[in-house]
């Protein structure tokens, strides 16, 4: 077991390739291929422990590849083996610092491309600049679309995603994309809590994420579902107004697809916190943590702040209520379907 700097364990365990409850009826060993040797796994460098661990579950080695900076900051990246032929899955979050980030992607897709893969797959566990997938004010750049552009042109044949932030960005791509819900290994963690069904309430903490806090609530329990009404007067500046829904004497599991500044979220478990919640859990896919988050997570507020390693979390920013769930198991298995043409959605039924 991986243990960070505070002693909080990192889970769920890579013991023996185990997968999670939800993977575990919904693998099909008899219809993919485990040994494939047109499979290509490599890692760029904004999160190489979680391309570690998908590749040691898949059984495979991260291919070889040499990525470096020139004293004037452009990235050089030269693929150190071949891949003539092969299906290349290219493992880069856009994760701060996001442009370094997606550029690096961009140009390991060329080298691939000119290398001439058979498919080149991009693997973005978080996808950078999602939030930006509409035109709120006159003038405003459509940054998502532009992203998306920028990758088909790369030269990617698909798009495997986790969480993005609004679906309709999915809609940006001209080729295919496989969205991943990490959504279920927050809720097996949940499970093993064993929290009264009766005592639990999701929480959405602004009118934008209800149908996520929705979904997340029928799944775990199917519980009642309380929304954070807010208001946002400037871009990372949240300003919470009132609760709609029953929390008092209640555990309240706030659910969002990511945590940057924390600004929303902690103003909510302040407010639900003043309405008599019992307990309150923070539970979001993409760990962002853009300063001040990690000292408005850390305060008091919250029995236990529950992200995975889609971004890389520093040892700096680790505070004893975090815990970091690690979705290789999942983007392996998705990783392998897509390989053999088999059915993604299906490991979620």
């Amino acid at each position: 077991m991986a243990e960070p700097s505070n002693g909080k364990p990192i889970v769920p365990i890579l013991n023996q390739r185990t997968l999670p409850k939800f993977l575990e009826s919904a693998r099909v060993e008899k219809t993919v291929n485990r040994n494939s040797t047109r499979l290509k796994l490599f890692s760029g460098t904004a999160n190489p422990a979680l391309s570690k661990e998908i590749a040691w579950y898949m059984g495979l080695e991260l291919g070889k590849i040499n990525i470096k900076r020139f004293a004037d900051g452009e990235i050089y990246v030269q693929l150190q083996e071949s891949v003539r032929g092969c299906d290349v899955f290219l493992l880069q979050p856009t994760c701060p610092p996001v442009n370094e980030n997606l550029m690096e992607l961009e140009i390991m897709i060329d080298a691939c491309r000119r290398a001439s893969a058979k498919n080149i797959t991009a693997v973005v566990p978080y996808f950078g600049y999602a939030r930006a997938d509409r035109k709120t004010q006159g003038r405003e750049s459509i940054a998502a679309k532009l992203v998306a552009n920028i990758i088909t042109e790369a030269g990617a044949n698909r798009v495997l995603a986790c969480d993005i932030h609004s679906g309709q960005a999915i809609g940006y791509f001209d080729i295919p994309v496989d969205h991943v819900y990490c959504e279920h290994v927050i809720l097996d963690y949940l499970a093993s809590k064993r929290i009264c069904s009766n005592d639990l309430v999701v929480v959405s903490p602004d009118v934008g994420g209800v149908a996520r806090a929705r979904a997340f609530a029928k799944k775990l329990s199917d519980a009642p579902l309380a929304i954070v009404d807010k208001r946002r007067y400037g871009h990372n500046v949240a300003e919470v107004m009132n609760l709609i829904g029953d929390v008092k004497d209640k555990v309240a599991v706030m659910v969002d697809d990511m945590i940057d500044t924390a600004g929303t979220i902690a103003k909510g478990a302040a407010l639900l916190h003043q309405e008599g919640a019992r307990e309150v859990y923070a539970c979001c896919t993409h760990a962002v943590f853009s300063p001040p988050a990690i000292e408005r997570l850390s305060n008091g507020l919250f029995q236990e702040v529950i992200v995975t390693n889609t971004i890389p979390v520093a040892e700096k920013n680790y505070f004893p209520q975090l815990t970091v769930l690690s979705v290789a198991n999942l983007l392996g298995e998705t990783i392998w379907r897509v390989h053999d043409d088999c059915s993604v959605s299906s490991i979620f039924q």
